[in-house]
């Protein structure tokens, strides 16, 4: 038996569809021996119509959970955009909305549990807010603590992890944000995400990424895969043009610098496992959200052909760090035919 630690494959299966139907959704992933993945926008029926998950009906709740089993699939977490909206009602030259917070937690938040109950989900991806565009976010820190511990209590009632992404422009945009950020939240089922591309797109380099990477270690849930290439002749303003970013690239390839990272990590798996374990989750995930087709603020596409390209870079990242993972066997075949 291996003394490898093992982690759980999963992506956001929508940027593997062209269409975004579920069933091309479903389709591409367990083609590359995924089962888990988080659901965002997806067109349940085949009719066109893309919806994000917390916006389906409970029969097309129902539906997708029908496909998720004709597939072989299980969610890893819902792929919420909670948190991105502004933190104050004012005008600030970007196109970010606001909506108060009792309107909030009645609408996108309860929508975004229904969905995760609906689905059988343990986790939900989501984010802190937007200060206003062009101040720093250091002064907003304490009332997106508050907020963001309203929803977290809110998911606590249902059994629900919330894990906060770090991500561009947000109270919550590097490491150190974040790691303050779940410091002074302190609930058990509040963890952070970990993505290097949103910080490498920020100009950071390999070492600053591992650096923002420590930060966050103690606070981590789980990892998003994503990696980009620096555009040398950008200069860095502060502030990310999501609209724009162009240079995503395979983790294996990038100056996000996952290999060091996920060096690191392998040692922290083991404790991770039971922590994630006792919240009612399945594992520790590494979750693709490559963007190597164009992405943007809520949400990015890679095609069939560009996810298959991340996942056998991970994997072989994988290998190379020694880090175990499970891809679909016979057994799964066995099990999927019943015998």
């Amino acid at each position: 038996m291996s003394a490898n630690p093992e982690v759980i494959l999963s992506a956001f299966a929508d940027e593997a569809a062209n269409r975004k139907t579920a069933v091309e959704q479903m389709a591409s992933l367990a083609a590359l021996g995924l089962k888990y993945y988080s659901p965002r926008f997806v067109d349940v029926t085949g009719s066109g119509e893309v919806k994000h998950v917390v916006e389906l009906s409970d029969e097309e709740l129902s539906q997708l959970k029908d496909i998720h089993a004709e597939y072989g699939m299980s969610v890893a977490s819902i792929g919420s955009r909670i948190g991105k909206i502004k933190l104050l009602d004012q005008e600030d030259g970007s196109h970010n909305k606001f909506v108060p917070f009792d309107e909030y937690m009645e609408t996108e938040v309860a929508n975004t549990i229904r969905a995760a109950l609906a689905l059988d989900a343990k986790l939900i991806r989501g984010f802190s807010f937007y200060q206003p565009k062009g101040e720093a976010p250091d002064g907003y820190v304490d009332q997106a603590v508050e907020l963001v511990a309203k929803i977290t209590d809110e998911f606590a009632k249902h059994g629900i992890v919330y894990g906060l992404e770090v991500e561009a422009n947000l109270i919550g945009q590097n490491g150190k944000m974040l790691a303050e950020l779940a410091t002074k939240i302190n609930r058990e089922n509040l963890v952070v995400i970990y993505d290097g591309g949103n910080l490498s797109s920020q100009n950071m380099s390999p070492v600053q990424c591992f650096e923002e990477y420590e930060l966050m270690r103690p606070h981590i849930g789980w990892i998003h895969i994503k990696d980009y290439e620096i555009d040398p002749a950008m200069e860095w303003l502060g502030y990310v043009d999501e609209e724009r970013l162009k240079n995503f690239v395979p983790a294996d390839v990038g100056d996000s610098g996952h290999e060091a990272i996920l060096r690191d990590f392998r040692d922290h798996i083991p404790a991770l496992d039971e922590r994630m374990k006792k919240l009612g989750g399945p594992g520790v995930f590494l979750e693709l959200e490559p963007h190597l087709k164009g992405g943007g603020q809520f949400g990015g596409f890679s095609g069939p052909d560009g996810m298959g390209v991340a996942v056998r870079a991970l994997c072989s990242l994988l290998d190379y760090t020694n880090i175990d993972y499970r891809l679909r066997n016979m057994a799964d075949i066995k099990e999927l035919r019943g015998f």
